[in-house]
């Protein structure tokens, strides 16, 4: 986000105004933009400095970073919006490494005819999630594009943090006997986005789970930090997904049970009418761990102490097997293999 520019002049017509070409041109106009809709929601020492890019001081440890694309449809969805998310998705990436995340980038696609109402309701609302995370954004990026070129916004976020010595969370430590916990309620996210979608309303009071997962985390490592084997945020592709990632590199398999799994009747009766598995739907504020049997009760009692964890379950183990199945006991007494999501179940969530 270049912030050397200053512009004066009329103020930006947020109620009624919209992006045009010269919001990206690099003129005044651009100017304007950054100054009244940007600055005014990020404000801090970094970004007030009128840098191209921000220097910061990190602590000991290593260094983590990671970089992501947010693209969802709506933009506004019930507990969210497409800023809220782009915060704290990318902070969770940080966070499941056991990392402390420190700082954020943002850049911006912007759609020529975009209303500066939406655009600063976006921003605001990335600004305060970043503050109440306590994770500044310190640099970023503005462009925009012609009508029918990105579909109003889309935003690019980066972060980095830092991970303590001694922390060292491998996708490929899963071992047999180990014990799989979920921080709450599964569905939440992928649900409240499908209920916002043209010709797929319905009534519901689901809202997004998306939330900054660091603060559960830190709780998480002081508890039981060194028998905690890995963790995921289990985004695109749900809990399916995240657990067949893990036995694939791990070369392991997972025994989950059905009925210890957090999921709200809400959420079910809606991936009922949608024919959904919630299995497969996102979640933006949950993660999923995996934890050496004698750290898994610690682990767990410190997840249920913090409200983001109030809902945490062991919900099953991790077995050998050199299929890598991922296997799942009913609540009907059967059995099932949880595979992969075959196809595009629930297109652009985040």
């Amino acid at each position: 986000m270049n912030m050397t520019i200053k512009a004066h002049g009329p103020m930006l017509d947020i109620a009624d105004g919209h992006i045009d070409l010269s919001h990206g041109a690099g003129g005044r106009a651009m100017g304007q933009l950054i100054e009244g809709i940007f600055l005014k929601a990020f404000d801090n020492d970094w970004l007030r400095a009128g840098n191209d890019q921000s220097a910061f001081s990190v602590p000991g440890g290593r260094m983590v970073m990671t970089t992501d694309g947010y693209v969802v449809s709506p933009l506004f969805f019930p507990g969210g919006n497409i800023g809220t998310l782009a915060v704290h998705g990318t902070i969770n990436d940080i966070a499941v490494a056991g990392a402390v995340p420190l700082y954020l980038s943002a850049s911006f696609i912007i759609e020529e005819g975009f209303p500066l109402a939406d655009l600063e309701r976006i921003a605001a609302s990335m600004g305060a999630a970043s503050r109440e995370a306590g994770v500044p954004i310190i640099t970023g990026d503005t462009k925009v594009v012609g009508r029918g070129k990105a579909d109003g916004v889309f935003i690019s976020t980066a972060g980095v943090g830092t991970v303590p010595d001694g922390l060292d969370f491998r996708s490929d430590a899963a071992r047999p006997g180990d014990a799989v916990i979920l921080s709450g309620s599964i569905g939440d996210h992928g649900v409240a986005v499908m209920s916002k979608r043209e010709n797929l309303e319905f009534d519901t009071d689901i809202v997004s789970d998306g939330a900054a997962l660091h603060g559960l985390v830190a709780e998480m490592v002081a508890a039981g930090g060194r028998h905690i084997r890995l963790m995921r945020d289990p985004t695109r592709g749900g809990i399916a997904a995240t657990l067949n990632e893990i036995a694939s590199r791990s070369k392991v398999g997972f025994c989950i049970d059905e009925e210890a799994i957090p999921l709200k009747p809400e959420v079910a009766a809606a991936c009922e009418f949608l024919g959904l598995d919630p299995l497969n739907v996102a979640n933006e504020g949950k993660l999923v761990a995996v934890v050496a049997r004698e750290g898994a009760e610690a682990v767990l009692s410190a997840m249920r102490a913090h409200p983001l964890g109030v809902e945490a379950a062991l919900i099953g183990q991790v077995v050998a097997d050199e299929n890598c199945f991922v296997q799942m006991a009913t609540s009907f007494g059967g059995g099932r293999i949880v595979d992969w999501l075959s196809g595009e179940q629930l297109p652009r969530i985040c």
